[in-house]
């Protein structure tokens, strides 16, 4: 058996304590009260949150990524440069600091991180029209974070929206569409994919009111989208389905595994070796806007506008930033 990281297991050591005092004077019953039967990333983040709160005197841990695995969720936290896994009940209740794989010849408690490289304009490949390609989710947070700097971006310089294009993961299985948060997001998914193909003028309005509220009615009317041709193009294998499958189709392409994921001129930049989303500033306007028009081979003035380096909201939200967003490189996986 390897040695367990010292900084690892102090923290470990740390959580379990607390946990244990805790739990003691919670006559509730609830380690995380109202945690309920949330999403998968939303019951982690409040878990995260709940640590910073509680249990780090300057906070600064953050949620990188969350999974379900052997009937919990798995998920993954940074605490200055390193990451930790822990796991969580489905119900939010009890949180286990770390695991230990009894199916595995090796058992390690260790986490290990790879640095990215430093990336700059010059390290993105060039060429006359570039793309940024966002790979999202529709009801993942981080997704949505993504869609809300997208929307930033093409609503302040709206010459940039045709060089940029949202996709969406997941697969089509037995002529149904489906996606890691269930129906309702797999549908999410295609009705956002047929406003893109079918009526691209209301797509971006659309998007714009959807990731404040997801009030879908409403937005639609909001965005004058033409409700009759989107009922059809969902319905319609050949249409609706037929994008999809092209979207799924590039996804097996760059080994797309997280919402977001975005990829430049063809380029996907999210491995840990590259990074070049968080290279260019984290998660802000300004930084996915200097990425993109990194890719030009005769970069047009528009690209000389500033734009926010602010950090844009995670989930559902009214504003673009509140000025204090963390997990700032999660995802849902």
């Amino acid at each position: 058996m390897k040695k367990i990281n010292l900084s690892s297991l102090l923290i470990t050591l740390m959580i379990a304590a607390f946990l244990i005092g805790y739990g003691k004077m919670n006559t509730g019953g609830a380690l995380f009260k109202g945690f309920g039967s949330q999403k998968a990333e939303e019951t982690a983040q409040k878990a995260v949150d709940f640590i910073n709160k509680n249990m780090l005197e300057n906070g600064g841990a953050v949620l990188v990524s969350v999974s379900e695995e052997s009937g919990v969720y798995k998920f993954k936290v940074k605490v200055e440069e390193q990451e930790f896994d822990s796991y969580l009940t489905k119900d939010g209740k009890i949180i286990f600091p770390s695991g230990i794989n009894l199916t595995s010849e090796e058992t390690t408690a260790t986490t290990t991180t790879t640095e990215a490289k430093k990336i700059t304009c010059d390290d993105v490949e060039k060429i006359k029209e570039p793309v940024l390609e966002a790979f999202v989710v529709s009801q993942c947070p981080f997704g949505l974070q993504m869609q809300r700097i997208l929307n930033e971006i093409v609503k302040n310089i709206p010459q940039l929206a045709s060089y940029v294009k949202v996709e969406y993961m997941g697969a089509i299985e037995k002529g149904k569409i489906t996606s890691m948060h269930g129906d309702e997001e797999a549908q999410e998914n295609l009705r956002q994919i047929c406003l893109r193909e079918e009526q691209p003028n209301n797509f971006w309005a659309y998007i714009d009111c959807y990731i404040k509220e997801e009030k879908v009615d409403s937005c639609l009317e909001i965005a004058k989208a033409d409700v009759s041709e989107l009922t059809d193009c969902m319905a319609d294998q050949n249409r609706g389905l037929a994008y999809a499958q092209k979207d799924f189709d590039a996804q097996d392409k760059y080994k797309i595994t997280g919402s977001p994921t975005l990829i430049v001129n063809g380029e996907n930049y999210n491995t840990p070796e590259k990074a070049i989303e968080f290279n260019f500033g984290g998660r802000t306007a300004e930084a996915v806007k200097t990425m993109l028009c990194c890719g030009f081979q005769d970069k047009p003035d528009f690209c000389s506008q500033k734009l926010t380096e602010d950090s844009a909201e995670t989930g559902f939200s009214s504003v673009y930033s509140s000025g204090s967003v963390k997990g700032n490189d999660a995802s849902c996986n």
